[in-house]
């Protein structure tokens, strides 16, 4: 049991060590190649400062017991992983926002999507407290989740209708089509918004997966963002870097986990940048590992029920849902998966960037 950010085994382990170097390559090449030396600065001090802060709150973590509850239901490998503390987005995400907010220059596009981000990172913090708690892993029930993700959707697309140019709710598709959705608009952004947060969520379930895959999607999403909204750049570089200083204690073997905290903001935070900064279509391809993810976990539960059996019983699609646990059931270590996916993610950043 890995409880310790300083253990030994943990320093040593070089699969951890190999993914966070690579991780870091991946967003440093992409950075420099894209981008001029003076707008990179937030995704240096992201990085930095939450890798910092976690050697602070990571102890205290530890100390007040703020153990992840394993499912018992879940990979056999993952029992070993029980008393590694949670909720670890308490540390990221609140430094990444506000390195966001200050190199972003605190512009109303900026304050709007830090509060969604904040606001959403809150759902996640209240349902890592009851769990933690209540000692189970049933926090917010669905609904009460579901409800409050709506909620901040709602209060958000508000903001931007009365804000934003009524352009806002054209759809920019691949050659040069535009979809007028008008009125539709509001509804597929709330769509939008809770469903990455979701997605993001579902996706973490392996060390290093959720946090390293959303610092290449914010990386991505922000060079999109460049030319029209400099400001959002500079966040999406911040919560990147966060991300990546995440990882630092996030890599295999994990000494945390980012709970619901850490990865219903970065969903949200994803959504509200593309959707703001009409980036939808873009967002989509950016966030397929993601939605690849929800989607095998919808698919499991459908083919279970429409198969069901007198007795109740149904049959499996997959080994495991969502599809990262297939893999580990059919072989594949955490590290072989997650490297899969930083390749996968970052292919398809470069997809939509060069586009």
């Amino acid at each position: 049991m890995e409880t310790n950010s300083f253990s030994v085994n943990r320093l040593l382990n070089p699969s951890g060590w190999f993914l966070l170097g690579f991780l870091t390559l991946i967003l440093t090449l992409i950075a420099f190649a894209f981008l001029d030396n003076q707008e990179i600065l937030p995704l240096f001090l992201g990085s930095i400062v939450s890798a910092i802060f976690g050697y602070i709150v990571v102890p205290v973590l530890q100390k007040i017991k703020a153990s992840q509850v394993i499912q018992e239901d879940g990979p056999q490998t993952h029992l070993k992983k029980a008393g590694t503390p949670t909720m670890g987005g308490i540390f990221f995400i609140p430094t990444a926002v506000i390195i966001g907010l200050i190199t972003g220059g605190f512009t109303h596009e900026v304050i709007a999507v830090g509060l969604v981000t904040l606001a959403y990172g809150f759902i996640g913090w209240i349902d890592d407290w009851q769990i933690l708690r209540k000692k189970t892993n049933m926090g917010l029930t669905p609904k009460q989740k579901l409800i409050l993700q709506i909620g901040f959707a709602v209060i958000f697309c508000i903001w931007m209708y009365l804000s934003q140019p009524s352009s806002i709710t054209n759809v920019y598709l691949p050659f040069n089509i535009i979809l007028p959705l008008s009125f539709l608009f509001w509804f597929v952004a709330i769509f939008v918004i809770v469903a990455e947060s979701n997605a993001t969520n579902l996706t973490d379930g392996v060390d290093g997966l959720a946090g390293g895959t959303s610092a290449i999607a914010f990386l991505g999403l922000g060079i999109l963002a460049v030319e029209n909204h400099p400001d959002l750049l500079a966040f999406c570089l911040a919560i990147s870097g966060g991300c990546l200083g995440f990882v630092v204690h996030n890599r295999n073997k994990a000494s945390v986990f980012m709970g619901d905290t850490g990865s219903l903001a970065l969903g949200a935070s994803l959504a509200a940048v593309g959707i703001l900064s009409q980036n939808l279509w873009a967002l989509f391809i950016i966030s397929l590992l993601f939605f690849i993810e929800s989607l095998s976990v919808i698919a499991q539960v459908s083919y279970y029920k429409a198969t069901k059996d007198q007795q109740g019983k149904g049959k499996r699609l997959f080994k495991m849902a969502p599809i990262h646990h297939h893999l580990e059931l059919s072989g594949w270590t955490e590290t072989q998966i997650v490297g899969a996916f930083y390749i996968i993610n970052t292919i398809l950043i470069l997809l939509v960037i060069w586009n």
